[in-house]
């Protein structure tokens, strides 16, 4: 994992000061104006020294939802700049995705694979909730290697991981097998701490209140699927 350097936390540490400093009603306009002019330039300063551009590994984790809303927004934009992109879902199968039939529109960009067999409770088929997420692991492979494909999404993988249906190892080693611009994105909640480790950008999104554990409010169509 990547250490921040001295230079860095400085930078870092001069922004949440100038950040706080602004947010004071004690300013005049002119003080407001060099502390932002001030703010601007560090941050500059910091994308002048930034790497123009490096393959991620991204992981979306944690028990609030938009974990896959998120991975999706990412598919989007690559889409719309042209690039050609991947999913392979690991749980989710048993229902149609509607996301599915919005990216039919990029049918030519974006190659959609539902792999799973719906939720793990809901299989209650241990055998073969393994074989599903192993070809669903190794669909992932072939584009995860593909140097043709920009970004590859792997729904829902980390739920595979926390099953103990994938071993973190093998999912590393084919991370390892990336080409150096692609981009790969893994979601699902409880992601093992070897993956976020090696991760370049992690999010872990936090519940704070759930429609259907508050209220009982079921699964809407355009909200979860």
């Amino acid at each position: 994992m990547k250490n921040d350097t001295p230079q860095e936390l400085n930078q870092d540490q001069e922004i949440g000061r100038l950040i706080d400093e602004v947010m004071s009603s004690s300013l005049t306009d002119e003080q407001y104006r060099k502390k932002m002019q001030r703010r601007k330039e560090v941050q500059d300063q910091r994308i002048a020294q930034a790497v123009p551009e490096k393959g991620l590994i991204i992981v979306n984790t944690g028990n609030g939802k938009g974990k896959t809303t998120a991975a999706l927004g990412m598919v989007l934009r690559s889409l719309g700049h042209g690039y050609k992109v991947a999913i392979v879902q690991f749980i989710k199968g048993s229902w149609e995705p509607s996301e599915k039939r919005v990216f039919s529109y990029w049918e030519d960009q974006i190659e959609f694979h539902a792999m799973g067999e719906g939720f793990t409770w809901e299989t209650q088929d241990r055998d073969r909730d393994l074989d599903k997420a192993s070809a669903a692991w190794e669909k992932s492979l072939e584009y995860i290697r593909n140097p043709d494909f920009h970004l590859v999404l792997l729904d829902e993988i980390n739920i595979a991981l926390k099953m103990s249906y994938l071993e973190v190892e093998d999912v590393l080693a084919g991370l390892a097998q990336k080409p150096a611009n692609k981009h790969v994105i893994l979601t699902g909640r409880g992601a093992p701490a070897a993956l976020i480790e090696r991760a370049d950008l992690v999010t872990e999104m936090t519940l704070v209140k759930h429609p259907f554990r508050d209220q009982g409010v079921k699964a809407q169509p355009g909200i979860e699927y």
